[in-house]
């Protein structure tokens, strides 16, 4: 069975899908103290609202699609915190949920009708972050497991169930470092093929994943399976994508996704951003982006909503069609 793509009728209408951008980082911007192995996750238990709220934010800045609070949640992170595995996966759900109900009173709840002109209702895509986010030691940008394959199938399968179970719109499988995770995203997708996924790497540079293998290798993922609906990058310097989208166009035709974060580097053992060439601002590349083949674009890391706001008008400048259910 083939899953229905909900990208495609925004594709057909815009051309381009506007993504979110960052939801950790904004929230610590905005005074959460994420100083916690669950990092975004840790907003799950403790300040839910605050999440919704982001939510809300972006898509009042025109995303059409929220990536959920998911990224570094999972079974394993929650039991050290003392959970059992029904609330753990309650958590996983709810950061499903809580995307949603933020999308629904976007949708339902807006008093100017002027605001929902070139807008079709957004989608919400539940986040699957990488083994190495779990982690919680800077592996996801460097993709060095020391696993095998059946053992990263075995950790992600539980955590993938559970945020089915909340029936996203689709999946963001994101910031894969190796091609190793990504092999094995892609055969667990072909499992459950009620909802399609988009697969995104963490590159080091314009040629390599941050395992330092070939990001073409990665980007023929795409070819894997019907379910793969769309491949690309993501947390990857902006400076970077032009020519890894490029690379990606030549393994497939299916959608490719690009969202880079601020240009900064991570250092996982200060746990702080540095900038090497400053903050690149997302609009600066964007055009280039969709040149290459880009066609869901958004940001990660220290983006927020005023970049998303800028990269819909760049992008989308006469608003899209009219307005649509």
């Amino acid at each position: 069975m083939t899953p229905v793509d909900p990208l495609q009728p925004f594709l057909e209408d815009q051309g381009v899908v506007v993504l979110d951008g960052a939801l950790a980082t904004e929230l610590e911007r905005r005074g959460a103290d994420l100083r916690d192995e669950l990092w975004s996750a840790r907003l799950l238990i403790e300040d839910p609202g605050l999440i919704s709220q982001l939510h809300l934010d972006y898509f009042l800045a025109g995303a059409d699609v929220a990536i959920s609070a998911s990224y570094q949640a999972s079974f394993e992170g929650f039991a050290r915190r003392g959970l059992n595995r029904r609330e753990s996966a309650e958590l996983l759900r709810s950061s499903v949920r809580i995307a949603q109900q933020a999308r629904d009173k976007f949708w339902n709840e807006l008093q100017d009708p002027t605001e929902r002109v070139g807008r079709r209702r957004p989608l919400v895509a539940a986040s699957v972050g990488s083994f190495g986010a779990y982690l919680a030691d800077g592996s996801e940008y460097r993709g060095e497991y020391g696993i095998s394959n059946g053992d990263l199938k075995a950790w992600h399968r539980p955590r993938l169930e559970a945020l089915l179970a909340a029936e996203p719109d689709l999946l963001a499988c994101e910031t894969i470092p190796c091609l190793q995770e990504g092999e094995v995203l892609a055969e667990l997708l072909d499992e459950y093929r009620d909802r399609p996924a988009w697969l995104s790497f963490s590159c080091r540079n314009e040629e390599e994943v941050c395992s330092g293998e070939d990001f073409g290798s990665c980007a023929d993922l795409a070819n894997s399976g019907p379910t793969v609906a769309a491949v690309g990058l993501n947390c990857t310097a902006p400076r970077y994508a032009e020519p890894l989208l490029q690379k990606a166009r030549e393994k497939t035709d299916k959608p490719l996704v690009c969202y880079p974060n601020s240009g900064e580097l991570w250092d996982s053992a200060s746990h702080s951003w540095t900038a090497d060439r400053g903050r690149e601002q997302p609009t600066e590349w964007a055009e280039s982006w969709k040149a290459a083949g880009a066609s869901l674009v958004g940001g990660c890391c220290r983006t927020t909503p005023d970049d998303i706001r800028a990269l819909r008008a760049l992008l989308l400048p006469s608003g899209g069609p009219e307005i649509l259910d």
